[in-house]
């Protein structure tokens, strides 16, 4: 048995929760996960239909990119995931889709706005795109940039990524990350609907105007922070 197989297993799952969730087709999209003790990410294999992916097929790689255990490929996306794990220090899992209408905001080089409580349950900012990559980015390491885009914005408009958890590359599509690899599929799930939910209230109303500060703060401190106040307590 693998010495890593829990993480694999939790890898596994959360992937399989991609074509679930309607969030992509064939081999797009994939999710990982990391163990930060033994300093190894498990990621989805290059380009393996998620009908024919298994556990064992989940690669590990180390933060700087090399297998440590795997006979495939891992995902073309491995370095952008690493170069946001050692970037964002808190995350645990990954989760990069080709979500539709997350990626029509991303190829519209547009923010998705807090339009209402639905958004504001989840975080208190507009869903951030990066800036479009120039060509000395794309015809060099094309997927470390990616990350780099990422980390840029975030620094850009002093963002926190624990409280955003999620952000379009432009031209490209959604990443959504969080705690483990189950929560990153969950927040890429709420990254689609809350696109969906902007571009047909847009589409209704195009003057529509952000929420008004005081019910974002209800919304999203209820289920946030020390004073939260939704769900059971366990």
């Amino acid at each position: 048995m693998s010495n890593y197989q829990v993480l694999k297993e939790q890898v596994y799952e959360a992937n399989m929760e991609i074509p679930r969730q309607k969030l992509a087709i064939y081999t797009f999209g994939n999710v990982s996960g990391i163990d930060r003790n033994a300093g190894v990410v498990g990621i989805k294999p290059s380009g393996i239909p998620y009908d024919e992916l298994k556990p064992a097929d989940i690669v590990i790689v180390d933060l700087e990119n090399r297998v440590v255990e795997g006979t495939m490929r891992p995902s073309s996306d491995t370095k952008t995931h690493t170069l946001l794990y050692r970037n964002f220090e808190h995350i645990g899992g990954i989760c990069h889709t080709h979500s539709t209408y997350a990626v029509a905001w991303a190829q519209a080089g547009r923010g998705i706005p807090n339009l209402g409580t639905t958004h504001a349950d989840h975080l208190v900012a507009t869903i951030p795109v990066t800036d479009v990559m120039s060509d000395e980015m794309i015809q060099g390491d094309y997927e470390h940039e990616t990350g780099n885009q990422i980390v840029n914005v975030f620094r850009e408009q002093n963002l926190s990524a624990e409280e955003v958890e999620m952000v379009l590359v432009a031209c490209h599509g959604p990443f959504a990350w969080g705690k483990n690899p189950a929560k990153a599929v969950y927040n890429a799930t709420v990254l689609e609907e809350l696109a969906k939910m902007a571009y047909l209230t847009l589409t209704i109303n195009p003057n529509t105007p952000a929420i008004k500060q005081s019910l974002i703060d209800k919304h999203y401190f209820r289920k946030h922070g020390k004073d939260a106040y939704y769900g059971q307590d366990y």
